[in-house]
């Protein structure tokens, strides 16, 4: 990486502007408004132009191998583990050497071959209806206890969220007992899966569910500012419980990026990637979407830390990626639709 793109990276910090010619064309899949803010910040610092295309995860990883050598793109950026590792199987990244990432980013949070970083987390936890259940399970294993029979929502087997939570399941616990947690949960379904994280959400509110899972940035969302269905009448009888506290700890779902393979701008590229890692920009991933940063001691927005405290999984995420495909198996073998 050019000295002057460092310079402008370091100055974060205190806020002088040092500028790099040039442009990034970024691939994204998180479809969030309040990135712009992490865009237009970055090339206020270093005078880098963002040109974006935004699509669908799968269909940018498909469109960068239709592109081949050709392809414009410099970065993906896109939400989950499993997208991150599609992508790095689908050959559109390639691995980035920086002592910055190396040393901000926790080394459970990246690919074991630098293809890819994360940047922001989300919490995959439970949230209960306060008054129809008065003792919520404590942990992940304890979702398919008989007890909370015809009392969980949750989503499809197709989606990401799902995918990687039974992936992680199986690292911290073994096939066999894995494929005995998604058996319990099907048969304690209140309904067959559908919908957001924030469906399940209004699922406790319409009293279809009594047990949902949601990542936790839907939910400080709703406290943060309106969001339909869940007023602060609703709020205020969703209780919520964080797994595994005496065990793994709570799953995280990771938002993350790598360089594309062909990127034409790479210095650029990286400096991005080493952007996102800063104070400044991980700050905003909790303020602007109510996200956890990747980096520890980087304070969280009042309605993350409203939350409370809580003992993440550690779990290695490239390991987690490894049993995508046993997870999808387990799902069709116990017909979690």
């Amino acid at each position: 990486m050019s000295t002057r793109i460092m310079a402008s990276i370091l100055a974060v910090a205190t806020a002088v502007p040092a500028f790099a010619e040039g442009e990034l064309n970024l691939y994204s899949s998180r479809h969030y408004d309040t990135d712009e803010r992490l865009y237009s910040d970055f090339t206020a610092l270093t005078g880098i132009t963002v040109n974006r295309i935004e699509g669908k995860a799968d269909e940018l990883i498909a469109r960068m191998q239709a592109e081949g050598a050709n392809s414009p793109a410099d970065i993906l950026l896109t939400v989950d583990t499993s997208r991150l590792t599609r992508a790095k199987e689908a050959g559109v990244l390639q691995a980035v050497q920086s002592d910055v990432l190396e040393a901000r980013i926790p080394a459970y949070l990246q690919d074991d071959d630098n293809q890819w970083f994360g940047f922001s987390q989300r919490a995959r936890i439970f949230f209960y209806a306060k008054d129809r259940v008065e003792n919520p399970p404590a942990d992940y294993v304890s979702l398919a206890d008989p007890a909370y029979k015809g009392m969980v929502c949750h989503r499809s087997s197709s989606n990401v969220y799902s995918q990687t939570l039974l992936s992680a399941v199986i690292e911290n616990h073994g096939v066999e007992a894995a494929t005995e947690w998604a058996q319990g949960v099907v048969e304690n379904f209140a309904r067959d899966p559908q919908g957001g994280d924030t469906d399940q959400l209004r699922g406790l509110v319409s009293g279809e569910c009594d047990i949902s899972i949601s990542n936790t940035y839907y939910f400080a969302r709703a406290l943060r500012r309106d969001v339909s269905g869940l007023d602060s009448e609703a709020m205020a009888n969703i209780g919520w419980v964080f797994p595994a506290q005496n065990g793994e700890g709570a799953h995280m779902n990771l938002s993350g990026g790598g360089v594309a393979a062909y990127a034409p701008n790479y210095d650029n590229a990286v400096a991005f990637m080493e952007y996102l890692a800063s104070d400044q920009a991980q700050q905003y991933f909790s303020a602007g979407n109510d996200e956890y940063p990747a980096v520890p001691g980087v304070g969280l927005s009042p309605s993350v830390a409203a939350l409370g405290l809580f003992k993440p999984d550690d779990v290695d995420l490239s390991a987690v990626a490894g049993n995508l495909s046993e997870a999808q198996a387990i799902f069709n073998q116990v017909g979690w639709e």
